[in-house]
């Protein structure tokens, strides 16, 4: 069935619809915010919004249109912005009440990117504590008795319920891909330092990485396209120019792609549902694409140890000293990690950093024969439940290599949303996205 309404167009369509004059940048902006409206004590995605905000930068940008100003790329689109970006219109809380009522002075590096290309604010969404895994108020849109994921739940379930058609969220071990599954909208993690995190909370900085929602590869390319400007003040982040995503879609495939079933050490932990929904999927392609299982190298065993010691190190380190002095209003979990990131040895750290690029070393096989590694986004369908997000053991491996990752809502289990999680070679955005919006088109 064909949904009718702006609030359901993706972020490329309704971009073409407002420069054709179709559409109106206030006409969207108040669909989305009439769908959050009817919507938001259901699915409770949203940390802060501003109705009035959002409609004047609305208005603003119809204005300019109107007067043939030279528009940016995301003139008139709405954005959500996950609350652990900094705004300097909006709070930004770090989902927890340590940081209650935190005003920054100034926008996120990559928020100033998305006003500069004209993209509208529409809010802040939820994010978990800290960006880790207590979870905040945000519900799963498909059935709001079970999570929506996390850490970047307020974004993937407003992506995947028509409140906002493009959102941002982060990533250090599964955070964007894990709540893309559940939720049923495309989530992507590009390369590491591909976008700045000037601004953006830091949990790890080996591992942090921005990337976002939307409903299309499209969307996604447009939203990363926007974002990727060079920022000196990251140093992981690459110099010079990057090529535009949105234009290498347009570009065909000069062959059917061919992909690597990968079973990863997380295999294990996926329910038999999954297991076997995948299994089926690879075998099912027929002549339409090759999907060959293949397995990863001996050197992979253990290998999702390595992430958690790099990241609860760097928790303990860098959020410790907020459970110190706030110990009442830090979940417990968190204060197990930090207390178990304190038992890591320098020693134990640098062992764990160290391995990085043997291991993606180990890979390349697999990367060089194949356009992209096809497994799962997350162990199952999303759990019942609220008092947990679900665990990121199929995406952890992938941030901490820093690879490329993206989720495609491609399968149903239990009724619910399971993403098929395509990995590629580091710097290779264009490329998997390009394969990405193949079998978007034709793996149905």
């Amino acid at each position: 069935m064909q949904l009718e309404g702006p609030e359901y167009l993706t972020a490329a369509s309704a971009k073409t619809a407002l420069s054709a004059g179709t559409l109106t940048a206030v006409d969207l902006v108040s669909a989305c915010l009439r769908r959050i409206a009817t919507r938001d004590s259901d699915v409770g995605a949203w940390a802060h919004l501003d109705a009035d905000k959002a409609l004047a930068a609305a208005r603003a940008c119809d204005v300019a249109r109107a007067a043939g100003a030279n528009l940016g790329t995301l003139s008139g689109i709405p954005v959500g912005v996950k609350d652990i970006i900094d705004t300097a219109d909006y709070p930004t809380e770090n989902g927890t009440p340590v940081f209650a009522g935190r005003q920054p002075e100034a926008d996120a590096y990559i928020v100033s990117q998305l006003r500069a290309a004209g993209a509208i604010i529409l809010g802040k969404t939820v994010t978990t504590e800290l960006a880790f895994f207590g979870p905040g108020k945000t519900k799963n849109p498909h059935d709001p008795s079970r999570t929506p994921g996390g850490s970047s739940s307020g974004s993937a379930a407003a992506v995947a319920d028509f409140q906002v058609p493009l959102a941002l969220g982060t990533q250090t071990a599964g955070s964007i891909i894990r709540p893309a599954s559940y939720c049923g909208s495309i989530g992507f993690k590009p390369t590491f330092g591909y976008a700045s995190r000037t601004g953006v909370l830091a949990q790890s900085a080996p591992l942090d990485t921005i990337g976002g929602y939307g409903r299309s590869v499209a969307d996604i390319s447009l939203l990363m396209d926007a974002i990727s400007g060079f920022d000196v003040a990251d140093r992981d982040m690459a110099s010079g120019d990057k090529p535009s995503l949105f234009a290498a879609l347009a570009v065909p495939l000069p062959r059917a792609p061919r992909f690597a079933f990968v079973k990863s050490p997380a295999w294990p932990l996926a329910d038999a549902m999954t297991r076997s929904s995948f299994e089926a999927y690879a075998a099912g392609f027929g002549a339409r694409a090759e999907i060959v299982e293949a397995p990863l190298p001996g050197e992979f065993e253990g290998s999702l140890r390595l992430q958690q010691i790099v990241q609860f190190s760097d928790i303990a380190r860098n959020y410790g000293p907020i459970a110190d002095a706030h110990p009442s209003l830090v979940s417990d979990k968190l204060k197990e990690i930090i207390a178990e990131g304190r038992t890591f040895s320098n020693a134990d750290i640098a062992a764990a950093r160290a391995e990085r690029e043997p291991l993606y070393d180990a890979l390349r096989p697999i990367l060089v024969n194949f356009d992209a590694i096809l497994t799962p986004a997350a162990p199952g369908p999303a759990l019942v439940g609220l008092s947990a997000t679900g665990s990121p053991m199929f995406n952890a491996l992938w941030t901490y290599l820093g690879m490329p990752c993206i989720s495609l809502p491609l399968l149903k289990a239990d009724g619910m949303p399971l993403g098929v999680q395509l990995v590629g070679a580091r710097g290779t955005d264009a490329s998997l996205l390009r394969v990405s919006s193949w079998l978007m088109e034709h793996a149905k």
